[in-house]
């Protein structure tokens, strides 16, 4: 989508659907990429209602509110609504593997002196983390593993490695962690099912601790597909990308609320 053009458009697209005694509109751009607040952290956006009250060859525009409006990528949207439709809109938000969106705040129970139990709720702003339900291992190699998948990005600079693995619907997570001395008889690794265009199967991340670096196995039916041999951290997140990121986590959904039914993409 040409932001530029639409942005030079809204004035026209929107006439009529802002109050006369109104001089200026808002609206926000949706088109696959990152939104960023104000203080340069990375957020992810709340789904919304409204009414579409334009269409172009390239985007959407849904007023949200009075002098407010949402523009949406046209190629992005799981549905096309006809001008006039009420519309509820899930943008992309990055989730944790319990399907939570991730910038929920973490809860925890504490004890008043009395050993009375109270639930705190922790909210790190900027911070949206999926953590690999994994209990702390004892391998020094697997735990280093777990913390880069959850803190290195992935090559969309927007998700982590781990964000990554939620919207390739991994599940069945399970993991190796060897005593030192079975290290490399039996590798430090965490394997998972995922199921997207690009791959349906089981993919393993190992460590190779003679190269000290990673290896990344695909199977499907129990026979080994493919194998990725020589992977350094920091090339991960993009050697998972090739491997299992369709890309239709960027999807924008769009559901009719009233009006005629929609086209589906």
């Amino acid at each position: 989508m040409d932001t530029q053009a639409i942005r030079a458009q809204m004035p026209t697209l929107v006439v009529g659907h802002v109050p006369s005694n109104v001089r200026s509109f808002k609206f926000n751009i949706f088109d696959g990429q990152p939104k960023v607040s104000t203080l340069g952290f990375h957020i992810d956006p709340k789904p919304f209602e409204g009414k579409v009250i334009a269409t172009t060859d390239e985007a959407i525009v849904v007023k949200t509110g009075r002098a407010e409006f949402a523009v949406l990528d046209r190629t992005l949207v799981t549905e096309v609504p006809d001008e006039g439709a009420k519309v509820q809109v899930e943008p992309y938000a990055r989730r944790r593997f319990d399907g939570l969106r991730a910038d929920t705040p973490e809860e925890e129970t504490a004890f008043t002196a009395d050993g009375k139990p109270y639930t705190v709720k922790r909210f790190v702003l900027g911070s949206a983390p999926a953590k690999l339900p994994i209990p702390e291992p004892r391998c020094p190699e697997l735990q280093e593993l777990i913390q880069q998948m959850e803190q290195l990005p992935a090559p969309d600079g927007f998700r982590r490695i781990t964000h990554m693995l939620v919207d390739a619907g991994a599940r069945d997570i399970t993991w190796v962690d060897p005593l030192p001395r079975d290290i490399i008889a039996t590798p430090p690794a965490i394997s998972f099912t995922v199921a997207t265009a690009k791959f349906q199967g089981r993919v393993t991340v190992l460590y190779e601790r003679g190269l000290d670096l990673y290896a990344v196995e695909l199977h499907r039916d129990g026979e080994l597909v493919e194998r990725v041999d020589e992977v350094f951290f920091d090339a991960l997140g993009e050697t998972l990308e090739r491997l299992i990121d369709d890309g239709s986590w960027r999807r924008i959904r769009v559901q009719c609320l009233s009006g005629r039914k929609a086209v589906r993409h």
